[in-house]
C-alpha cells in the first residue's frame, strides 16, 4: 500500500513541477502589466491577458521537452509497479479461484428492482401521475385535456407582482 502512495506523491509532485513555471511566469507578467497599467492609467483588462499567453507558450515551449521527460518516467514507473511489483506482492492480488469459493454481491443480486419501477407506458399516458411524490406538486388533468396548474405560494405571487410593474 506504501508502494501506491508513493507513487502518487511522486504524481503530484511531477505535476507541479509542470505547472508552476507557467503558473509563476503567468504572475509574474500579470505582475509587471498591473505595475505599468498603475504607472500609465490605462485600465484595459486585454493588455494584460495577450503577454501572460505568449509568456505561458513560450515556457511550454522551451520546456515541453523535459516536461515529456517527466511524464514518460512517471508512465514507466507507474507501469512498472502495475506490471512487475503488485502482482508479485500477495497482499494485493486475489487468488485466481477467489470467486469459486466466494459469491459476491449476493445480496444485492436479491433485490427486485423491477417491481419499484414505473412503467414506460404510464408515464406517457398520464406525466401528473408520476411528476411529484406530494399530491400538491402533481399537475392535474381535467376533463377537456387542459392542465390544471397549481396556484403559485407566497414567495412566487410576490415575485410576479414585482415583474407585472
Amino acid at each position: 500500500m506504501e508502494i501506491l502512495i508513493e507513487y502518487f506523491a511522486k504524481g503530484l509532485m511531477t505535476m507541479l513541477m509542470i505547472t508552476m513555471p507557467c503558473v509563476l511566469t503567468a504572475a509574474a507578467i500579470g505582475l509587471i502589466v498591473g505595475i505599468l497599467q498603475a504607472v500609465t492609467q490605462v485600465q484595459e483588462q486585454t493588455i494584460a491577458a495577450a503577454p501572460k499567453i505568449f509568456a505561458v507558450f513560450l515556457v511550454i515551449i522551451l520546456l515541453g521537452t523535459g516536461y515529456l521527460r517527466l511524464l514518460t518516467n512517471l508512465f514507466h514507473e507507474g507501469s512498472s509497479i502495475a506490471f512487475n511489483v503488485i502482482p508479485k506482492n500477495d497482499a494485493f492480488v486475489l487468488p485466481a479461484d477467489y470467486y469459486n469459493y466466494t459469491k459476491p454481491f449476493i445480496d444485492e443480486m436479491k433485490t427486485d428492482y423491477k417491481k419499484d419501477m414505473v412503467p414506460m407506458s404510464t408515464i406517457l399516458n398520464s406525466p401528473s401521475r408520476t411528476m411529484g411524490n406530494d399530491k400538491k406538486d402533481r399537475f392535474s388533468v381535467l376533463r377537456n385535456g387542459a392542465v390544471e396548474v397549481p396556484a403559485p405560494n407566497l414567495v412566487e405571487r410576490k415575485t410576479i407582482m414585482e415583474n407585472r410593474r
